[in-house]
């Protein structure tokens, strides 16, 4: 039905399952959720034709949405080029599961836009997307919210402010959790600790931790490589590489180590 494309799998299948009442009707309940938005977004529309741009957003939207089913997400909405998903309702695995599917599904939101990326730029794209992501765990009032008449499936909470304020504190190209989503998932992940912040609405102080890598035994196995640092942002993966562009990759590999030598 054509009305499924305006609801999330979940959602769609729990109302006409029946599993679901469509009726304004709440729950507090432990989330984790996903936050992203594209950096200097209004900076690219002035580069690009509107045309163009709604191509590459569509693009870029399709992609990180496919990622969210794969992985389980609630997709609650596009605010523009930001998107809002969520682990932990209506369907989930429990708190710490829906934590590290969370994770997961962010790197490899950050994968595909790498790969998109290098597509874009050889269609002309000088500046492609360079996104930030927040993910925060706790509770939300989750359900329908709006009138008899109309009436929105979301979140609502401080918690799901917060993973928009890590987003907005991220690296682009960045993933910032919050230090309860990374004591969830602390045993997958290798992260450094910000500077804490405090947020209207939450009375204890927020220390967040940036995504440095995954201890990822599938991507050390297909031999991809992605780092970030400060400085450095790289996601290589050799299989991706055709051999006539070999030799450019070694070159631009041994260029950028050479910088580094002391002087």
């Amino acid at each position: 039905m054509k009305i499924a494309k305006y609801l999330s799998p979940q959602i769609y299948k729990s109302i006409f399952s029946g599993q679901r009442d469509v009726a304004i009707v709440t729950e507090r309940k432990k989330l984790t959720i996903f936050f992203s938005d594209i950096k200097d977004f209004t900076a690219t529309t002035e580069r690009l034709q509107p045309e163009d741009l709604t191509a590459l957003l569509n693009e870029y939207l399709t992609a990180m949405s496919a990622i969210a089913m794969e992985y389980g997400a609630t997709v609650d909405k596009f605010i523009g080029d930001a998107v809002l998903a969520f682990f932990g309702d209506p369907e989930t695995k429990g708190v710490s599961e829906d934590a590290r599917q969370c994770l997961l599904m962010a790197v490899a939101m950050q994968r595909r836009i790498s790969q998109l990326n290098a597509e874009w730029r050889k269609r002309g794209v000088e500046n492609p997307f360079r996104v930030r992501m927040g993910i925060n765990t706790g509770f939300c009032n989750v359900g329908n919210f709006g009138s008899d008449d109309r009436m929105d499936y979301t979140i609502i909470g401080a918690e799901a402010n917060l993973a928009a304020r890590l987003q907005s504190i991220a690296e682009p190209g960045g993933i910032v959790l919050s230090y309860e989503t990374f004591a969830l998932v602390s045993d997958i992940v290798r992260a450094h600790a910000l500077p804490a912040i405090t947020m209207k609405g939450i009375s204890r102080e927020i220390i967040p931790y940036s995504v440095d890598a995954l201890y990822d035994a599938a991507a050390e196995k297909s031999g991809v490589i992605t780092e970030r640092a400060p400085g450095l942002e790289l996601y290589l993966d050799p299989a991706m590489v055709k051999s006539g562009d070999a030799a450019r990759v070694r070159s631009l590999l041994e260029n950028a180590l050479a910088s580094l030598k002391p002087a």
